[in-house]
């Protein structure tokens, strides 16, 4: 199919999609209820038959084994997550419950300055109580958190730093650290603080600046020296190579730069959410149902695995960018047609996978490690962006992750 052909054909054939969006919801809703259900009870036992109690969250399930990480992964918040939009969607305080005690866990990490991850860790776990609850306790943890990541901040660079374990880079930030932005816009709103919001406009401004290529698609490290500030490589470590377009980076800056066009009103990140868009959906590797393959550059080799998380990442940051986009009933329509794949193709069977909802997401391909496998951050972004559509259906403003209420 011609790449020119794909975002055309994707709009039109999305509009019967959208008309049934709510029973698909509805539908996906119930049967994440099941699901959870089930992979609550599999962390359970999983935690009890190790017997290590620092374990918190379902994280994965690989070679029919599921893995439960400690708070300090960087994959440690979506569960909570997951459990606070199960409450928000059904309003049973059986979800609730469920999702305090996963929260619980997760507050120790407002501490943790050891990781740019706080965002994921803290946000999508403590910041989604708050949003539902408003409890004081959940907004303190907020701006501890926020104050703990910008200990990560280097003026000169105008980054936080990502990794500290990865020796081979002086100060690496990479494309996903986007996400983590989010809580220091919340944190400005919450706090009064200006000092978050700033650092975080710097940084995605020399994310702009850097990480970007002529065609839009994203590097995935850029290393710094930090006495400088120059730039001193470029490369995308968990794609196919350093000139490939990695996926779910891609997804990452979409959705980045959607928030943080809906945070400050610049319109310089709607313009490149705009661009991503493009980028993505007009690529001649991305597959007919848009899922993609898990770096677009090594969908050319054929027999690649997809990655059903990058879809659901990209889904969820289309329906927010068609609030604020002249092209809304394009990325509203796209959007839809990856969520009806994701439900059609890529969901899985009742009472399987752990309790995992969506199936074929990829990791980190060259590390050899959660290979077309259920993921937790996939199930994360296929809930909000589930929530979203719901809402736009209804022509209900989109809740975002902060709480503020955007039309």
């Amino acid at each position: 199919m011609k790449a020119k052909h794909i975002f055309t054909i994707a709009i039109l054939s999305a509009a019967s999609i959208s008309a049934s969006a709510q029973k698909n919801t509805a539908k996906a809703m119930l049967f994440a209820e099941h699901q959870t259900k089930l992979l609550l009870k599999e962390t359970a036992e999983g935690k009890a038959s190790v017997n290590k109690p620092n374990l918190l969250s379902p994280r994965t399930v690989e070679n029919g084994k599921l893995t439960i990480v400690s708070p300090k992964d960087w994959c440690s918040g979506f569960f909570a997550g997951n459990l606070w939009f199960l409450y928000e969607y059904t309003g049973n305080k059986y979800w609730m419950e469920q999702a305090i005690p996963f929260t619980a866990g997760m507050e120790q990490e407002k501490n943790n300055t050891g990781t740019h991850d706080l965002g994921f860790m803290v946000y999508n776990s403590v910041g989604n109580a708050y949003r539902l609850t408003h409890e004081q306790k959940y907004r303190d943890d907020i701006i501890q958190a926020a104050k703990s990541l910008v200990t990560r901040f280097n003026p000169t660079i105008g980054c936080i730093k990502s990794w500290d374990h990865a020796k081979q880079w002086q100060f690496p930030v990479i494309i996903d650290n986007m996400m983590n932005l989010e809580l220091l816009f919340e944190a400005t709103r919450l706090s009064g603080d200006s000092s978050f919001y700033k650092i975080a406009v710097t940084h995605a401004n020399t994310t702009l600046k850097n990480h970007y290529r002529p065609d839009n698609s994203s590097y995935h490290v850029i290393n710094y020296d930090p006495q400088t500030g120059q730039v001193l490589n470029r490369q995308t470590a968990q794609g196919f190579a350093d000139s490939s377009a990695w996926a779910r980076g891609q997804a990452w800056g979409l959705y980045g730069y959607t928030m943080c066009y809906r945070e400050t009103k610049n319109r310089v990140y709607l313009q490149q959410a705009e661009k991503i868009a493009r980028y993505i959906f007009s690529h001649p590797q991305m597959p007919a149902d848009l899922i993609p393959y898990w770096d677009f550059d090594a969908g050319k080799l054929g027999n690649q695995p997809r990655d059903a998380s990058a879809a659901a990442i990209a889904a969820s940051a289309l329906y927010e960018l068609s609030i604020f986009s002249k092209n809304a009933r394009s990325y509203k329509s796209t959007a839809d047609k990856i969520m009806n794949s994701l439900a059609t193709k890529y969901q899985a069977q009742p009472d399987s996978a752990r309790g995992f909802l969506l199936l074929h997401s990829t990791g980190h391909k060259p590390a050899n490690s959660e290979i077309d496998v259920p993921i937790i951050y996939a199930d994360y972004y296929y809930l909000e962006a589930l929530l979203r559509q719901k809402r736009l259906a209804e022509k209900r403003p989109i809740i975002n992750a902060s709480g503020s209420l955007k039309k």
